[in-house]
């Protein structure tokens, strides 16, 4: 078995995370030698290349991740890296393919299930951020075509996360000619405005900031909502879709703190997918179940997507030619925690990706 060579490497280079040691970027330790763990039949001994970042690695250090998390575990869910070695019963990867990591290991179709999600990379199992990783087969996907490994990095959570909340439901699949409204300039809204491109679709945006704005702008979304100028910014963005109707979709990243406004732009029959708590877990909002009833919408959860997703994604973005877009400072495996707090205090633009190998 290729887990028996003995040129393969024995210890990694890996952060881990552990509250205990202390409060915030406190809890992260460099640890320079740790084992690399051992290969099964059926698994994939990964050299990382690189990580992205997302909201949900910070939240648990800053204690506003609605889920547990193991201590002492590899944080990070998101990377890509190529196979160096495989078990013996492996069948549809072979060493020197490129890979991104799955974000719900066990998630290949179908529904998302309570044991499925307890598969996670970051809380439950190891993550991306060492540079040597062991991941079971059906836990790694092969790269898309036209990508490098730092803009493959970026897709595992964010890239699906959008692409499952205008794809995922199949009564209500984003058509040509509709319209979505993204919230802000994170992953999953980016992600989210570039599939919306490529199909054909509307794209109203919002953001705090003019720089920001001018971006989105020239990434060819249609229309930009300053939200610090205009607060009651569902009302306008009604306005702005097709005959006033309200929009198709909304991604919604705030929680409590925009999905009234959501609500306000929401088309009848529309589809608001609650992805994120970008505004904070405990803010309050006005917002009531009188306002589904009232826009017949469909509100729906969305835990980023099966593998099955993530293949038809990469295939979209392929034909597309779609490339993830990543903020122009690129973070060394060293520089992991001014990597997270570049994250925290929203400096980027696109995704936050660090560099592994």
């Amino acid at each position: 078995m290729a887990g028996e060579n003995t040129s393969l490497p024995a210890t990694t280079r890996q952060w881990t995370m552990d509250k205990s040691r202390g409060t915030w970027l406190d809890a992260l330790e460099l640890e320079n030698a740790a084992p690399v763990p051992s290969l099964r039949d059926t698994d994939c001994l990964v050299r990382m290349e690189a990580a992205s970042l997302n909201y949900r690695d910070v939240a648990m250090l800053q204690g506003n991740y609605p889920y547990p998390f193991n201590a002492g575990l590899v944080p990070g869910s998101d990377g890509a890296g190529v196979v160096i070695a495989v078990g013996g019963h492996v069948t549809n990867l072979k060493v020197g393919d490129r890979v991104c990591t799955l974000f719900h290991q066990g998630w290949e179709s179908g529904l998302l299930t309570a044991d499925i999600r307890a598969t996670t990379l970051g809380n439950y199992f190891d993550g991306v951020l060492r540079e040597f990783a062991v991941f079971p087969e059906h836990g790694l996907v092969p790269v898309p075509r036209n990508l490098s490994s730092l803009q493959a990095a970026a897709l595992p959570c964010a890239a699906v996360t959008a692409w499952n909340a205008l794809f995922g439901l199949e009564s209500r699949v984003l058509q040509r000619g509709q319209t979505i409204l993204v919230q802000g300039t994170g992953g999953v809204s980016l992600f989210a405005a570039q599939f919306a491109q490529g199909l054909g679709a509307t794209v109203i945006a919002t953001t705090s900031s003019e720089d920001k704005a001018e971006k989105l702008r020239k990434m060819g979304v249609q229309h930009v909502i300053n939200y610090t100028d205009t607060p009651d910014w569902g009302v306008v963005a009604r306005k702005l879709s097709p005959g006033g109707q309200g929009v198709d979709h909304i991604v919604e990243v705030g929680g409590n703190s925009t999905i009234q406004q959501s609500f306000r732009a929401i088309k009848i029959e529309g589809v608001i997918s609650m992805i994120g708590f970008l505004g904070g877990k405990d803010a309050a909002t006005s917002a009531n179940f009188i306002d589904c009833l009232t826009t017949l919408c469909i509100l729906r959860g969305v835990n980023v997507g099966s593998k099955e997703q993530f293949l038809a994604m990469n295939e979209f973005m392929a034909l597309k030619e779609i490339v993830p877009v990543l903020d122009e400072r690129v973070f060394g495996m060293d520089e992991l925690k001014d990597a997270y707090r570049f994250l925290w205090d929203r400096k980027q633009w696109g995704k936050v990706v660090v560099k592994i190998s």
